[in-house]
């Protein structure tokens, strides 16, 4: 086990207990549930080794969407989140210095678009359907200045698709060539049996997966709490176990281990 002061620790998790937010809505990270309800995948088993190390219950604490499990980030119902890290939500979460593993995000365009190349899509006239508040979301409301973003009314992926589809119906042939779905890309490469058309090659971000904690600036012994879990993420990386779970709940080739932390 890791040996952090008793500082440390109840800075990290003051009820003695480590309870970990989880987002549902990421099917990579989260695939299926267990016999009690409860989140399976990468994520808890990450969390469970953390929980392990560090010789602490766990308890999972499950939220249906990213937006949710951020907000709640100071209102002391979790200890560590398991959420995709981007500097909106680092305003109120403390990041590891790393991600864990990390996930491509691109487009998916109808059969007949003119859009063939990522740098095609921000250009005025264009309009991008997303999901609200998704970490890749939250990059193109900051970096997509020229096309227009049509993120759904609530966070949601299914919602991002029927988006997509009624824009469709509504576009005529040429709302067609200038309309494109953001997503990661194992989730649109689920959905394009269905919607058709082009999924384009490369990303224009990679979403990356990290643990944090409830920022809180007053706390003294937070940088040694983050330091804690980064050093644990870094070493989750180096040892194989994060390529390990990654197999064990077959997502190979959907979710990459991030890079070493420089």
């Amino acid at each position: 086990a890791m040996t952090p002061s008793g500082a440390v620790l109840r800075s990290l998790a003051p009820t003695g207990v480590l309870r970990a937010g989880i987002n549902l809505s990421n099917f990579l990270l989260v695939p299926s549930r267990g016999p009690g309800g409860e989140p399976v995948g990468v994520a808890p088993d990450l969390a469970a080794a953390l929980a392990t190390r560090l010789d602490l219950p766990l308890e999972l604490v499950p939220y249906e969407n990213p937006g949710l499990l951020g907000d709640d980030a100071l209102k002391g119902k979790w200890d560590i989140g398991l959420i995709g890290a981007e500097p909106k939500r680092a305003e109120t979460i403390a990041f590891t210095a790393g991600a864990y593993c990390e996930i491509e995000a691109t487009y998916l365009v109808p059969p007949d678009s003119e859009l063939r190349r990522l740098d095609q899509v921000n250009v005025r006239g264009n309009r991008v359907v997303v999901s609200a508040r998704s970490a890749y979301g939250v990059w193109l409301e900051a970096n997509l200045d020229l096309a227009e973003l049509r993120p759904t009314a609530t966070p949601g992926l299914d919602l991002s698709r029927e988006l997509y589809l009624e824009e469709l119906a509504a576009g005529g042939e040429e709302g067609r060539s200038s309309l494109a779905l953001a997503g990661l890309r194992p989730w649109l490469l689920k959905q394009q049996p269905e919607l058709g058309g082009t999924i384009l090659d490369g990303q224009f971000m990679s979403v990356q997966q990290a643990m944090g904690v409830p920022r809180n600036d007053d706390d003294e012994v937070q940088p040694e709490v983050v330091g804690l879990l980064s050093e644990f993420v870094e070493e989750a990386k180096r040892t194989g176990l994060v390529e390990e779970l990654i197999e064990r709940h077959g997502a190979k080739g959907k979710l990459s281990v991030a890079p070493p932390c420089p």
